[in-house]
C-alpha cells in the first residue's frame, strides 16, 4: 500500500470503502464503484466546485450518479471530501434507518442532489437542471456579475443509456445546446445479463453526435490525467458533452472483474481478500488513510474559499442591482412573489368554460407577477393552455425564454420538471393529455419521493374529449395516480375551483400535484363556496340538513350531480352534493369535517368517469360508484356520457333503487 502514490492510494480507498460496505451489508453493487473510481477521483479532485460544509450553496456544481445501484462510489466520496456523513454510516450501509440507502436518496444524505436507482431518470433530471442554470443565468446575471455560472456532472451508464428517457433528454439537451452539462459515461460494457452486446450494439458516440453533443473517448478508465483532458476539453464545448469512458467493472477482482457477477453481488471474503492484494491493500475493513482523508478534506477548505469569493460577488451584485438581488433571493428561497396569488381570477356563476381554459388564464395572470414561474408541454400547448403570452420561447438562443418546448417527450419531461425543481430558483409546471401520464409516471412518482413541488397539467380528462376515441380516453389513470403516495390529485369541477386549484398548489412546496382539466366546456359555480376545494371535498348543495341521500363527485360529473340533486329534490329525497376535487386533501380533515361532508347513516353515490377503484372507502358498503370499467369509444362526447350511463335518469335510478332497500 505504501508503494502507491498519493492518487493511487485515494482511488483505492474509494475502491475499497466500496467493497467492505457491499460486504458488510451482505447486499449491493460492488463493480460499478470499483471501475469507476478513478474517473470520480478525477472529476471531484480536480473539476467539481462545491461546498461540503454548505451542500445547499447555490452556485455549486451540481453532481448526479444516474447509475444510482452504484450508490457506494457516491458515499465514499460525500464522506472522504467532508460532508455530514461518518465512516460509521458507511458501515450502515444499506440498513434500516441509515443515511446510506441502497440507492441515493434526495433529502436523506446531506450532498445527494436526486434520487436515482430506476435507470435514465437521472440523466435526464440533470437536463433539468442544465435549463434551470440556463433560464436562472439569462434572468439574473449581469456583465462582471455571473452570479449564476456552474456545471451539472454526472456518471452515467450503459443502462441509463438504453433508457428511452435518456434519449428523450439527450435530443432535447442537444437541441438547447446546454453546455453546462458534462457526463461521464462509464463505458463498461457489463449489465445484469452478461455483456451488454446481447441487446445493445450501437455507436453510442455517433448516436449523441447526432443529438447534437460533443463527445469524446477515453479508452483506459484508469488514467486519471486522460480522463482530466478529456472533462478540460468538454468544458470548452458549446454544447452538452459525453465523454465514455472505457473501465473495467469489478477491476482488480481476479474473478469477477469483467463480469455480470460483479454487478450486483458482494465480492465474498475470499474474493475481497484477494482484489484488495491485487491493490497492495493490506489495511483493515474501512480504513483511510491519513494522507488520503487529508488529501480529499482539501475539498473543506477550497469549498469554503469557494463560497467566499461567490458571496464577496453577490454582496457586489446586491449593490449595484438591489431589486433583482432580492427576486433572486426569494426564488432560491421558493417565496411565492408579494402578489402573485392575490388577484387569481373570478368567473361568475352560470357561466361555461372549460376548465383547461380557466387553467391557461390562471397560468397567465401567476405568470404576469412570477418572473421565475415557468412551464410548458409535450407539444400540446394549444390543447393543454399552458402557454406563458408574452413569455418567449425558452430556446439555445433564448434562454430567458419562459415556455419550455419538451416536444413530444412526456418521460423527459417530467424528469426534467423535477431537475428543475430540485435545481431552485424556478417553479414549474408541465402539460400534457391526462391519459399520457402514462408516459412519465416514473418521473411523477420521483417528484413525489423527493416532495418536490411540480405542477402537471392534465387536460383532456375523461371520456368527454369524445371522437378521438378509446387511446386518448383515460380510464385508469386517475386511480393510478391517487396511488402514488404524497401527490395531491385534483379534479375541479369548474374554473373557479380550477382558480383554487393552482392557488392551492403554488402555496405549497412540499408535493406535486396533478391537476385533471376538462376539454369539453362545464358551467361554473359559485365562487363563493369553491374555495371549499381546499378541505379536498365539499358541500355543494343540499334541501335538508339531515339528507338521505347524499351525491359525490369530481370535475365535469359535478353538473350531473346537481341536476339530479333537483330532480330528486322534485321528489321530495333529502339530498346533499358533494364536490370532491381531491381526495388527499379531504383525507387530512379532522373528523368533524369528514362527518359534516359525508354524515353517518347516509346512503352515497360517487360519479365520475373513471376506473372507480378507491371510491368505496367514501360510499361505504352499501354505496354505489357509477364510473366506468371499459374503455371509452369515439364519438361525440354527449353521446358517450349518455351510452355509458352518466345521464340524470341513470343516477336517479340507482338513488331510487338505494332508498327502497
Amino acid at each position: 500500500m505504501n508503494t502507491q502514490s498519493l492518487t493511487e492510494q485515494a482511488i483505492t480507498t474509494i475502491r475499497t470503502l466500496a467493497i467492505d460496505a457491499v460486504e458488510k451489508a451482505r447486499s449491493g453493487h460492488p463493480g460499478m464503484p470499483m471501475g469507476a473510481a478513478p474517473m470520480a477521483y478525477a472529476l471531484w479532485t480536480g473539476f467539481l466546485r462545491h461546498n461540503p460544509q454548505n451542500p445547499q450553496w447555490p452556485n455549486r456544481d451540481r453532481f448526479i450518479l444516474s447509475a444510482g445501484h452504484g450508490s457506494m462510489l457516491l458515499y465514499a466520496l460525500l464522506y472522504l471530501t467532508g460532508y455530514d456523513l461518518s465512516l460509521e454510516d458507511l458501515k450502515n450501509f444499506r440498513q434500516w434507518g441509515s443515511k446510506t440507502p441502497g440507492h441515493p436518496e434526495y433529502g436523506l444524505t446531506p450532498g445527494v442532489e436526486t434520487t436515482t436507482g430506476p435507470l435514465g431518470q437521472g440523466f435526464a433530471t440533470g437536463v433539468g437542471m442544465a435549463m434551470a442554470a440556463r433560464y436562472l443565468a439569462a434572468r439574473f446575471n449581469k456583465p462582471d456579475f455571473p452570479i449564476v455560472d456552474h456545471t451539472i456532472y454526472a456518471i452515467v451508464s450503459d443502462g441509463d443509456l438504453m433508457e428511452g428517457v435518456a434519449s428523450e433528454a439527450a435530443s432535447l439537451a442537444g437541441t438547447l445546446k446546454l453546455s453546462n452539462l458534462i457526463y461521464l459515461y462509464d463505458d463498461n460494457h457489463i449489465s445484469i445479463e452478461g455483456q451488454t452486446d446481447i441487446a445493445f450494439t450501437e455507436d453510442v458516440l455517433k448516436r449523441f453526435e447526432a443529438y447534437g453533443w460533443y463527445t469524446d473517448r477515453v479508452s483506459d478508465g484508469n488514467d486519471v490525467e486522460a480522463i482530466q483532458e478529456a472533462i478540460r476539453k468538454a468544458r470548452t464545448a458549446d454544447r452538452p458533452a459525453l465523454v465514455a469512458v472505457r473501465t473495467t467493472i469489478g477491476y482488480g477482482s481476479p474473478h469477477r472483474q469483467n463480469t455480470a457477477k460483479a454487478h450486483g453481488e458482494p465480492l465474498g471474503p475470499e474474493e475481497a481478500r484477494l482484489t484488495k492484494a491485487f491493490y497492495g491493500w493490506t489495511a483493515e475493513p474501512f480504513t483511510v488513510p491519513d494522507a488520503v482523508l487529508q488529501h480529499f478534506r482539501q475539498a473543506v477548505t477550497q469549498g469554503r474559499q469557494w463560497e467566499s469569493d461567490w458571496q464577496a460577488l453577490f454582496d457586489r451584485y446586491q449593490k449595484a442591482y438591489p431589486e433583482l438581488a432580492a427576486e433572486f433571493q426569494e426564488a432560491l428561497a421558493g417565496k411565492v412573489p408579494a402578489g402573485a396569488l392575490d388577484e387569481l381570477p373570478l368567473w361568475d356563476e352560470g357561466t361555461e368554460m372549460a376548465t383547461r381554459q380557466a387553467s391557461g388564464l390562471v397560468i397567465n395572470r401567476v405568470a404576469a407577477k412570477w418572473p421565475t414561474f415557468l412551464g410548458g408541454s409535450a407539444d400540446l400547448a394549444p390543447s393543454n393552455n399552458t402557454a406563458i403570452e408574452q413569455g418567449g420561447d425558452f430556446s439555445a438562443e433564448n434562454p430567458a425564454g419562459r415556455n419550455l418546448h419538451f416536444g413530444v417527450r412526456e418521460h423527459a419531461m417530467g424528469a426534467a420538471l423535477n431537475g428543475m425543481s430540485l435545481h431552485g430558483g424556478v417553479r414549474v409546471y408541465g402539460g400534457t393529455f391526462l391519459i399520457f401520464s402514462d408516459y412519465m409516471r416514473p418521473a411523477i412518482r420521483l417528484a413525489s419521493l423527493m416532495h418536490q413541488p411540480v405542477v402537471y397539467v392534465f387536460t383532456h380528462d375523461s371520456i368527454g374529449l369524445g371522437e378521438d376515441g378509446p387511446t386518448h380516453q383515460p380510464i385508469e389513470q386517475l386511480a393510478s395516480l391517487r396511488a402514488i403516495p404524497g401527490l395531491y390529485v385534483i379534479r375541479p369541477a369548474d374554473a373557479n375551483e380550477t382558480r383554487e386549484a393552482w392557488a392551492f398548489a403554488l402555496s405549497q412546496k412540499d408535493h406535486p400535484v396533478a391537476l385533471a382539466l376538462t376539454r369539453q366546456k362545464v358551467p361554473t359555480l359559485n365562487p363563493a363556496v369553491t374555495e371549499g376545494l381546499r378541505r379536498g371535498a365539499y358541500i355543494l348543495a343540499r334541501n335538508h340538513e339531515k339528507p338521505q341521500l347524499v351525491l359525490l363527485a369530481s370535475g365535469s360529473e359535478v353538473d350531473l350531480a346537481l341536476k339530479a340533486y333537483q330532480r330528486l329534490d322534485q321528489t321530495g329525497v333529502a339530498v346533499q352534493v358533494v364536490s370532491f376535487p381531491c381526495w388527499e386533501l379531504f383525507d387530512q380533515q379532522d373528523p368533524a369535517y369528514q362527518a359534516e361532508v359525508l354524515p353517518a347513516g347516509t346512503r352515497r353515490i360517487a360519479i365520475e368517469a373513471a376506473y372507480p377503484q378507491g371510491w368505496e372507502r367514501y360510499v361505504g358498503p352499501e354505496g354505489v360508484v357509477i364510473g366506468l370499467t371499459h374503455f371509452g369509444a369515439s364519438a361525440p362526447a354527449d353521446r358517450l356520457f349518455q351510452e355509458f350511463g352518466f345521464t340524470v335518469d341513470n343516477v336517479v335510478r340507482h338513488a331510487q333503487q338505494l332508498l327502497s332497500e
